[in-house]
């Protein structure tokens, strides 16, 4: 009787430890070459929410991670080093490592059907043509996972899609940027402290 209450008060336990922990990834290249472009946003927002919660990323296996903890919550951010088009195995496995329930994992990516610096936060969806979240939808094997996808607009001539993804930021998109990346830290915060809903209720447009 005190064995089979004592594994139950410890599963539990392990199953409440799981559900106060995040995995929130954000998608880009690694590479000098690709840490001033529209594509890299993913990576700015992580390193913004760190960078507010004095937090250090450290290589690790298929990424650089950063981990803290806030009221209660461990929030663990993720840039994987796999390159753009191979995100999800860095996501499947570190999901699996730290034994992450699937909706406790947040994709950030950028998006060029929203106006510059537009949030837009679901839980389900295509991957819109995004060749990040086409393979994490892979590697998942489900399009149901949460994800934050930042408004690059689409001011690029017809042909020039790809030059204007991985192009730099204009100078006033440079200026703005500094006040939609604490925007979206807030979000994400919102995200793992209040749930999705209310998190897209208060931010989604905004």
């Amino acid at each position: 009787m005190f064995n089979w209450f004592f594994k139950t008060k410890l599963n539990t336990n392990t199953a409440t430890e799981m559900s106060k922990k995040y995995l929130i990834v954000g998608l880009g290249n690694g590479g000098a070459d690709y840490v001033h472009t529209r594509h890299n946003i993913g990576f700015k927002i992580v390193e913004k929410l760190a960078q507010l919660n004095a937090a250090n990323f450290e290589t690790k296996k298929l990424g650089d991670i950063a981990r803290f903890r806030f009221k209660g919550r461990t929030f663990l951010l993720l840039k994987p080093n796999t390159y753009m088009n191979l995100s999800g195995k860095a996501v499947k496995y570190w999901l699996e490592k730290e034994a992450i329930p699937r909706e406790n994992l947040l994709i950030i990516t950028d998006d060029l059907n929203l106006p510059f610096g537009t949030l837009r936060l679901k839980t389900k969806g295509s991957a819109g043509g995004h060749n990040g979240l086409k393979d994490v939808q892979d590697k998942l094997n489900t399009t149901q996972y949460n994800r934050l996808r930042f408004g690059i607009s689409d001011e690029f001539a017809k042909g020039r899609q790809v030059d204007y993804v991985l192009g730099e930021w204009t100078s006033e998109e440079t200026d703005k940027l500094k006040e939609r990346l604490e925007q979206c830290s807030a979000c994400i915060k919102s995200f793992v402290m209040a749930g999705v809903q209310n998190a897209m209720n208060t931010f989604n447009g905004t």
